[in-house]
């Protein structure tokens, strides 16, 4: 009699002990009873009926899933390769577990998926200039996919974008070229800057034969300063001033 009772004692204590589950802070707990959804439990220590309810753990906490390579052929038909990485947790644990069979699998195909449709319909330079706004459309794509599955996509990052050699030297030559442009418009707008206040000290200096003769005057200082074997003999404006002067029409 004493050896069965402790075996049945034993039983119990087996029973209430695999009955009794502890969830952490960031888990919860999908309840079933008899296979119908029954709510979520936790934190904290719950009490399931052994062998009437079962329970499915689900982890709250931020998952970063690194998303492969993939092959994305841009709208100006340039074939690169993109990988990024996506942020997103589960907010609502009863869709996380009867919405979908596996959770982290269909976001990781689904984010596969969106990364080439969105990158597709952009041209390489969005690529490579742009990434904040693609982003944040893959992000809002993806967050209304995943929305059914109780799961919210926080962020999107577009890591690398992977280009081959021959468009890498294509790029640089482009880059090279705008460089080349941009030069020659600076010189030639700086040549107009000069020409403009050319023709104003012109003006200035026709209105005022004064400033003439004090520009004379350092241009001499000017080649005095210089070490050049070269002999001026100053005239003054007095003599030069009539032969610049028109002659009048009889």
């Amino acid at each position: 009699m004493f050896p069965t009772l402790g075996v049945v004692v034993v039983i119990l204590l087996v029973l209430l002990f695999s009955s009794l589950k502890v969830l952490r802070e960031y888990e919860r707990g999908v309840v079933f009873t008899f296979g119908r959804f029954q709510g979520v439990k936790g934190p904290g220590i719950i009490v399931l009926v052994p062998m009437v309810q079962q329970m499915v753990r689900i982890d709250l906490r931020t998952v970063v899933l690194d998303v492969p390579p993939q092959d994305v052929i841009s709208r100006d038909n340039v074939s690169v390769k993109v990988n990024a990485v996506i942020y997103f947790r589960i907010i609502d644990p009863e869709k996380a577990v009867i919405q979908v069979e596996n959770a982290h699998e269909a976001t990781s195909q689904i984010a596969q998926t969106t990364l080439r449709s969105v990158l597709g319909q952009h041209e390489l330079d969005e690529m490579l200039s742009e990434r904040d706004k693609l982003n944040h459309d893959i992000q809002r794509i993806l967050d209304q996919h995943t929305d059914a599955w109780g799961i919210k996509v926080a962020n999107v990052e577009i890591k690398q974008v992977d280009l081959d050699e021959g468009m890498i030297r294509a790029i640089a030559k482009q880059a090279e070229a705008e460089r080349q442009r941009r030069a020659k418009v600076i010189n030639a707008e700086g040549e107009l800057q000069a020409s403009e206040k050319l023709m104003q000290a012109a003006q200035v200096m026709q209105r005022q034969p004064q400033t003439l003769q004090l520009r004379y005057l350092q241009t001499l200082v000017e080649i005095a300063g210089d070490r050049a074997s070269t002999i001026v003999f100053p005239l003054p404006m007095d003599l030069i001033e009539p032969l610049l002067r028109k002659p009048k029409a009889d």
